[in-house]
């Protein structure tokens, strides 16, 4: 079963690449990077079982973790309350384990991550 549009979305997203679009724009764009074309190739062309991994393994994991990050907020204001210490790196930790898993989706998919995940020095301009 193919990618919905919602799932290609969160993929390139988590993977670090910037949105898609509705429009292509002629001779110019993140469309005409050769690891965002591959990218693109290799959501359109999984096997179910790679698909799967893909749903069951990754995007479940990483909006759970996403979401984790942004529940941080709630703890923002409390250095310590009774036995209980807050974690002062608990939003940097769980943003480092966010990107490792964005990193393994990535190296899953076979592509180098995106220029959101930091990986934006490896992309070439295929012309």
């Amino acid at each position: 079963m193919a990618f919905t549009d919602a799932e290609k979305t969160d993929i390139r997203r988590f993977c670090g690449y910037p949105v898609f679009g509705g429009q292509p724009v002629q001779a110019f764009g993140h469309r005409f990077y050769q690891q965002y074309g591959t990218l693109e190739f290799r959501l359109n062309n999984l096997q179910a079982s790679e698909e799967a991994v893909i749903r069951t393994t990754y995007l479940t994991n990483l909006t759970q973790l996403e979401s984790d990050i942004v529940g941080t907020r709630s703890n923002l204001d409390t250095d310590q309350a009774a036995v209980w210490t807050h974690n002062k790196n608990e939003q940097r930790d769980r943003e480092q384990l966010f990107d490792s898993w964005r990193r393994k989706l990535c190296g899953f998919l076979g592509v180098p991550p995106g220029s959101a995940l930091g990986g934006g020095n490896s992309i070439n301009l295929v012309v």
